[in-house]
C-alpha cells in the first residue's frame, strides 16, 4: 500500500525548503546513523533537515511496511475490525497513525507518542487532515502510559533500545493494551531477535499471539534463517535522488507479530518464501501448527491451487482448501 499521495507531495514540499544536496548529505548521515547507532540509546534522527529527510525516504517504507502488518493482523484476528481507541509509540513523522486511520475510519482517537519535537512537529504537520490524531511528547522509556487503547503499537523502535528498556517498554504496553498489541521491527536477523525475545516474554505474560505465528511454541527459525516479510515501495524522483538509487521502487523487508488478549482461532499455515511457480505446480515453504515444511501444490488440488496460485509470501494458507 502507497503511502497517500497528498501526504507523500507536502513531505516533498516540506523537505525541498532545503537544497537538495543538503538533503542527499543528511540522507547518507541518517542511513549510517541508524545502521551503527541503533540499540545504543542514541537520538538518530533529531533536526529538522533529518526529520524532513526521513519524511521522505523511510516514512513511505515504514507506511508500506505497518499496512501490511495491519493486513495480515486483521484476517488473523477480526476482532479488530472495528477499535475505538489507538496508541502509536514512537511514531516518528505519523506513518502508523496514517495507516490506522485507513484501516480504521472511525477511530475515536489515534494517540502519536514521539519524543523527537523536530519529529513531531512534521509528523503533526502531516496528520492535519486526519481528526482523530492527536500528538504529544514522550519518551515511554523514562514514563508510563497514562492511558490505555484497544490496539497498541510500535514500530522500528524496540531495536533502538538497550535490552532492558525494551523489556520495561514492552511490559509498559502489554499492560495498557485491551485488544491488540503490535510489534514492527526490520526484517534483518537483528531486528527479529528483538521480536523473538518479546514473543517469549509476553507468551510467559499470558499472550496469545495472532499473526503471523500459527503456533505458540518456540520459534523454529534459527541461525540464519528468520521470518520477515516484503512490502514493495514506488520511489519518487526525489526518493531516488536522496537514496542514490535508479530503480524505481524498494522492497522493505519487515517483521511483525501481533499478540492478543483472547485465544484467537488460527488456521493453516504461514507462507514464509516468495511462492516458485512452475508447470502445474506450485512450492511453497510454510510455517505450520506442527511444523516448518516445503509443500508442493498440484493443479489436481483444485481450490488449494487456486489459492496458492494467489498467494504471496506472508500470506496464511488453509492447507485444507
Amino acid at each position: 500500500m502507497e503511502l497517500p499521495s497528498d501526504v507523500k507531495k507536502k513531505a516533498e514540499k516540506i523537505a525541498l525548503q532545503w537544497k537538495q544536496e543538503k538533503l542527499k548529505a543528511v540522507s547518507f548521515l541518517l542511513t549510517e546513523r541508524y545502521k551503527n547507532d541503533s540499540g545504543k540509546g542514541k537520538r538518530l534522527a533529531v533536526t529538522k533537515e533529518e526529520a524532513a529527510v526521513y519524511s521522505v525516504v523511510r516514512m513511505p517504507a515504514t507506511y508500506a511496511a505497518i499496512s501490511d502488518a495491519l493486513k495480515y493482523t486483521l484476517k488473523a484476528f477480526p476482532e479488530l475490525s472495528e477499535i475505538d481507541s489507538a496508541i502509536d509509540i514512537g511514531s516518528g513523522t505519523g506513518a502508523a497513525a496514517i495507516a490506522i486511520c485507513s484501516y480504521f475510519e472511525n477511530t475515536r482517537e489515534v494517540l502519536c507518542i514521539e519524543r523527537e519535537r523536530n519529529m513531531r512537529e512534521l509528523g503533526e504537520e502531516l496528520t492535519k487532515v486526519y481528526s482523530s490524531v492527536k500528538w504529544i511528547s514522550g519518551d515511554i522509556t523514562g514514563t508510563d502510559l497514562s492511558q490505555s487503547a484497544d490496539l497498541i503499537m510500535e514500530s522500528y523502535m524496540l531495536n533502538e533500545l538497550s535490552e532492558e528498556n525494551r523489556n520495561r517498554v514492552i511490559d509498559k504496553l502489554w499492560d495498557k493494551t485491551e485488544k491488540v498489541l503490535l510489534l514492527i521491527e526490520p526484517g534483518t536477523m537483528a531486528g527479529f531477535e528483538v521480536l523473538k525475545d518479546a514473543r517469549r516474554r509476553l507468551i510467559s505474560r499470558g499472550a496469545y499471539i495472532a499473526a503471523p505465528c500459527p503456533h505458540m511454541g518456540e520459534c523454529r527459525l534459527s541461525g540464519d534463517d528468520w521470518c520477515h516479510f516484503t512490502a514493495r515501495v514506488q520511489r519518487s524522483k526525489l526518493h531516488k535522488y536522496l537514496k542514490g538509487g535508479d530503480v524505481p521502487y524498494e522492497d522493505e523487508k519487515f517483521s511483525y507479530m501481533a499478540f492478543v488478549r483472547e485465544k484467537p482461532c488460527i488456521k493453516g499455515a504461514r507462507i514464509l518464501r516468495h511462492p516458485i511457480t512452475e508447470k502445474g505446480m506450485i512450492k511453497l515453504s510454510l510455517c505450520t501448527s506442527d511444523e516448518n515444511r516445503e509443500a508442493v501444490i498440484t493443479k489436481k488440488q483444485g481450490e488449494l491451487f487456486k489459492a496458492a496460485r494467489k498467494a504471496s509470501c506472508g500470506d496464511a494458507i488453509d492447507l485444507k482448501s
